[in-house]
C-alpha cells in the first residue's frame, strides 16, 4: 500500500536554513534537532540543538538542504511549523511559526502548545 504524502513535519525559511547551514558547518555537527520541554511560566518551551546522532526514534525531515531532527516526543507539538531567523537591532534569533501554539508568555522564552488533532494537517 503507498501512502499518500503529508504535510512536512516542521520547514524553515531561507534565512533560518542559511543560518542553522552555517552553524553546523561552524561546529562540525550533522543536524538540527528541534523539540519541545517543560518549562517557564506559559508551560513549554522550544527546543533548539546540533547534533551528529539521530536518536532510533526521531523523525526527520529534509528542508532546503538540511536535515532537521524532530524528537520523537515532540511530533504532535510542532507538527505544521515554520522556523524563521530574526535579525534585529535588538537580537538575532530562531522563531517559531507553529499553528499548535496557543499562548506565550511575556518573556517571549515559554509558550503554551496544544497537540496537533488528528486529520489537521491533511494534503
Amino acid at each position: 500500500m503507498t501512502r499518500r504524502p503529508g504535510p512536512k513535519l516542521v520547514t524553515l525559511t531561507d534565512a533560518a536554513a542559511g543560518r542553522v547551514r552555517e552553524i553546523l558547518t561552524e561546529r562540525g555537527e550533522g543536524y538540527l534537532r528541534v523539540g519541545v520541554k517543560n518549562g517557564g511560566c506559559a508551560g513549554m518551551e522550544y527546543d533548539m540543538d546540533y547534533v551528529s546522532d539521530i536518536n532510533p526514534l526521531d523523525e526527520v525531515v529534509e528542508d532546503r538542504d538540511v536535515q532537521i531532527v524532530v524528537d520523537a516526543k515532540a511530533v504532535l507539538f510542532i507538527l505544521g511549523s515554520v522556523i524563521d531567523y530574526e535579525t534585529t537591532m535588538m537580537h538575532s534569533k530562531f522563531v517559531f511559526r507553529n499553528p499548535n501554539q496557543t499562548d506565550a508568555c511575556g518573556c517571549g522564552i515559554s509558550v503554551t502548545i496544544e497537540p496537533a488533532a488528528v486529520g489537521q494537517f491533511r494534503p
